[in-house]
């Protein structure tokens, strides 16, 4: 086996790990929201995050990754809507059941374009623009508008999407200038900051069985991030790009085991659909290098 395949191996396994890492995360966060806010939730999630990257500052003397270059404006800004999509995150799964949470922020892939075009002033063509639109129609089917409905759940999952797709487009432009250790430092930070000053008014003494979960919430996190960067470090961004949607199977298989919730058929139909309409963008961009 060549080591370019090694490689690529690595990276798959690295992105499968990831995004079960993600599911844990969401996972623990649920358990959670039953008797924590979702904002102390994300104070433990913030604050343990951090600390991966405060050792390596402080501890291995990496201090450069403290240094803004050239947009501490909008590293700032980053962080800041950072702290409010994972707050609306951990809302989103609290209100809904844990897959049908998870097939509707897919769809963030689905407003990236949109926004990039708004944003970025980058060019979309015609086979981008198809993605999108047959994507929001499988959003339409998993909504189900005649149907058994999370009103509010909904609602703040695709906020949530819309929050994760603004990340990603400020993280591309924020590339090409940041570290990417710079950016996670910063947005873990400021979200801990802003967090902290909510705490006094929606914190809750968490019971000795509780104590793991919050821990396994902050680092769950942190390991799905190290093992997405080593996922991107080793594999095309086209491979890493297709094992996101495995988290449609750990949160079916976590809710089915612990809430004994499955999917309707509605959810799932729509999920395949938009992940589909995923499949096409990336299989697109990883053939051609012309505006999609």
């Amino acid at each position: 086996m060549t080591r370019e395949r090694e490689n690529v191996i690595l990276g798959m396994a690295a992105a499968v790990g990831a995004h079960f890492m993600f599911s844990i995360m969401v996972l623990l966060a649920k358990l959670l929201s039953a008797n924590h806010s979702v904002i102390e939730i994300a104070f433990y999630r913030n604050l343990l995050g951090s600390l991966p990257f405060l050792f390596v500052v402080f501890a291995l003397g990496r201090r450069e990754i403290l240094k803004l270059n050239t947009k501490p404006a909008l590293v700032g800004f980053r962080a800041v809507l950072g702290a409010i999509s994972l707050t609306v995150t951990f809302l989103a799964y609290s209100l809904m059941p844990l897959a049908d949470t998870t097939a509707l922020l897919f769809t963030s892939s689905l407003f990236i374009p949109i926004l990039a075009v708004i944003i970025l002033k980058e060019t979309v063509g015609p086979y981008r623009w198809s993605a999108v639109a047959i994507g929001f129609v499988g959003v339409i089917i998993m909504v189900r508008p005649t149907g058994d409905v999370y009103t509010l759940g909904i609602l703040v999952a695709l906020c949530a999407a819309l929050l994760h797709a603004t990340l990603q487009i400020i993280l591309r432009y924020l590339g090409r200038y940041e570290s990417p250790e710079t950016i996670s430092l910063y947005f873990f930070m400021v979200g801990t900051l802003l967090t902290a000053v909510a705490m006094p008014f929606v914190a809750v003494t968490p019971t000795m069985g509780e104590v793991p979960l919050l821990i396994g919430v902050g680092f769950s996190g942190a390991a799905a991030q190290w093992m997405l960067s080593v996922a991107y470090r080793h594999a095309p961004a086209a491979v890493v790009s297709v094992f996101n949607y495995t988290g449609i199977i750990w949160a079916t298989l976590f809710g089915w085991m612990i809430w004994n919730e499955l999917p309707l058929p509605a959810v799932l139909t729509g999920a395949a659909v938009v992940i589909a309409s995923n499949l096409l963008i990336i299989w697109r961009e990883s053939r051609s290098k012309l505006p999609v």
